[in-house]
């Protein structure tokens, strides 16, 4: 299982800092495990890969180029800290 571990600043709260785990097994694609966490609480969640999917064609977006924005926005850290935006609510 490969994880990451990456420091968010949502827009919603200027002033917090959370921390966003991803775990995935083969591909972000099939699915992952996520954790948030303020320092104080911690949010656990699972995405299957339908939910993938079925977000992609809500979208309108090609799966796969769905997927790597996924890896973009949840994997690859500071290298994509200024282009992509949270809200937390």
């Amino acid at each position: 299982m490969e994880k990451t571990l990456n420091r968010i600043y949502p827009v919603s709260d200027p002033g917090a800092t959370y921390f966003l785990q991803v775990s995935w097994e083969k591909d972000i694609g099939t699915g992952f495990g996520i954790v948030l966490t303020d320092g104080q609480c911690a949010w656990t969640g699972t995405v299957s890969e339908a939910e993938i999917s079925r977000e992609a064609a809500d979208m309108e977006m090609n799966r796969g180029k769905y997927v790597e924005e996924l890896k973009k926005a949840l994997i690859a850290g500071e290298e994509s800290a200024d282009k992509y935006n949270f809200a937390i609510s």
